[in-house]
């Protein structure tokens, strides 16, 4: 197998052991990691977030992990242009870039490309907005038909949030928001990845969630978010969502026990890896699944 010339996508559902695997394919075929995780890019939670352990990054190189601030925001784009870049560094030091992480919509852009439609002005969202408060979905959606007749078989006429969006896309900018999606390019060829799932059983993938909330308690994940909340950042910040923060809090806060703790972030964590796992089945058709009891037979092929 001639991975040589590729650019290496690993993804999988939270506690699956991507990062592990990603190291261990590291060493065997001379690459360096980038990170595809949305919430790992912040320098804030690193316990709760399970970024990478120090050990790792000196065996290999990794990239964009605990590089932003968490009062800043950043989105897919800014990580696009960003994992770019490192890319072709990468490629031009002859080593092979492997991407690890369990952000969907940063592999979506990455193989697609990112729609480029011109920022639209929060006036002219909110009067959207308004006018689709006072006509209500099914007269707005017949709107929407008739400036942009297209949408038809694309847009389910109960979708709200998708016919808002439409609509401010078309009136705003005076093209269908369908012609924005067909004239997005990737800057990289489908032939140029090789994209692989780690397809983790999910009763065994529930025990590693279990067994890792306990562990990221005694590694002091307490401790993490009592420093993290003296920073004062929005709660509308992508860091402040990361899951274990509200159920730390309410602990901080008096308003749980400290024995509940690792069960509700285990419980947050299974339905964000069955989130994970759905959009998988969505989006990844036509990505290598391997179990992970079979990942070092993938290894030994290489």
């Amino acid at each position: 197998m001639d991975l040589k010339s590729k650019i290496i996508l690993i993804y999988g559902p939270t506690a699956s052991g991507k990062s592990e695997f990603a190291v261990k394919l590291a060493k065997k075929i001379k690459g360096e990691i980038i990170n595809a995780d949305s919430m790992q890019v912040y320098k804030n939670l690193k316990i709760l977030t399970a970024r990478p352990i120090k050990k790792d990054h000196q065996k290999i190189k990794h990239h964009l992990y605990g590089f932003q601030n968490g009062k800043k925001s950043f989105s897919t784009g800014d990580w696009l242009k960003l994992v770019t870049k490192k890319i072709d560094e990468i490629k031009y030091r002859k080593k092979i870039p492997i991407l690890v992480g369990g952000t969907g919509l940063y592999y979506k852009a990455l193989i697609e490309g990112l729609v480029k439609i011109p920022t639209i002005p929060l006036a002219f969202r909110s009067k959207v907005r308004k006018l689709h408060y006072d006509l209500g979905q099914k007269k707005f959606y017949k709107k929407l038909l008739k400036i942009d007749p297209i949408l038809i078989n694309q847009i389910k006429s109960t979708d709200t949030q998708r016919s808002i969006r439409a609509y401010e896309v078309k009136m705003f900018t005076k093209k269908s928001i369908l012609k924005w999606y067909e004239s997005t390019r990737s800057d990289f060829k489908k032939e140029d990845f090789y994209k692989i799932i780690i397809d983790f059983p999910r009763p065994k993938l529930i025990e590693k969630i279990n067994a890792r909330s306990i562990q990221m308690l005694k590694k002091g994940a307490i401790s993490e978010v009592r420093r993290f909340l003296k920073l004062k950042i929005s709660k509308d910040k992508s860091i402040s969502k990361a899951i274990g923060v509200n159920e730390i809090k309410e602990y901080l806060d008096k308003l749980a026990i400290k024995e509940e703790i690792a069960d509700k972030i285990s419980i947050k964590t299974r339905q964000y890896a069955k989130r994970q796992v759905t959009w998988a089945r969505g989006h990844m058709g036509d990505w290598k699944k391997i179990n992970p009891n079979r990942l070092n037979n993938f290894l030994k092929k290489i």
